[in-house]
């Protein structure tokens, strides 16, 4: 399907252990190139640290920014695996090919943040005001520590749910040319319909990032082109 096509599509359904043939296939496309995928990745860094410095304006932008980054590197991945040569230049494909949806789910990136950290404050909060009320009471302690579980597993549910929404999302708008809501809705039904797969991989980045923290974090600078990798991957696997 060309990258201009509008509206949905239905993703494939793929065996668990496709969770981690996304990993090995991924690692064989940054071996590639594997030293420009790092220097990409640092120029990624760069920027983002570099936004982050201003005060609160520089985190919104970061977290809108997100996605177009993404999307530049789902646009390098693409043209690196049909035999392209990688430039550092293509980090920035997304700003020049589908800004406007791309910052579209930006926002909504932005928006989910929130939402979740409202949630958890609300939650939180409400523990706290409990263990004042009860003045310390045991009944009181153990219900601000449900409380407190209650936010814990809030944001955790909140937070998967926003990254199947957003997971393959800038794939579909950078590659596919789709809308951004059609995007999220179909990169949601794509998480769930592969769900065992989806849940393998986890496991298999969760081990990738223990092992990448270990030599000071040294290992992150690999695997976080590796793991960006990974989606592309798993999104031609899915939708190619």
């Amino acid at each position: 399907m060309q990258a201009g096509s509008m509206g949905t599509q239905e993703a494939r359904s793929v065996d668990a252990g496709r969770g981690i043939a996304w990993w090995t296939e991924a690692w064989a496309l940054f071996m590639k190139n594997a030293g420009l995928w790092i220097v990409l990745g640092l120029v990624l860094l760069v920027i983002l640290i570099g936004i982050s410095v201003v005060p609160l304006l520089g985190s919104i932008a970061g977290s809108v920014l997100m996605p177009v980054f993404i999307g530049g590197w789902m646009l390098a991945a693409r043209k690196v695996a049909q035999g392209g040569t990688l430039e550092v230049a293509d980090l920035f494909l997304g700003f020049k090919d589908k800004l406007n949806p791309l910052l579209v789910l930006g926002a909504a990136f932005l928006v989910a943040g929130i939402a979740i950290a409202i949630v958890v404050g609300v939650l939180g909060l409400g523990a706290a005001v409990g263990v004042a009320g009860t003045r310390g009471s045991a009944g009181g302690i153990l219900a601000a520590i449900g409380a407190s579980l209650l936010a814990v597993l809030s944001a955790l549910v909140l937070g998967v749910l926003a990254s199947m929404m957003l997971w393959y999302a800038p794939a579909l708008v950078a590659l596919r040319g789709m809308a951004p809501v059609d995007a999220m809705k179909t990169s949601f039904a794509a998480c769930l319909k592969n769900l065992m797969a989806q849940l393998l991989y986890m496991v298999v980045c969760l081990i990738a990032m223990a092992i990448a923290s270990i030599p000071f974090g040294l290992g992150w600078l690999v695997l976080v082109p590796v793991m960006l990798l990974t989606v592309y991957v798993s999104y031609e696997d899915l939708f190619g």
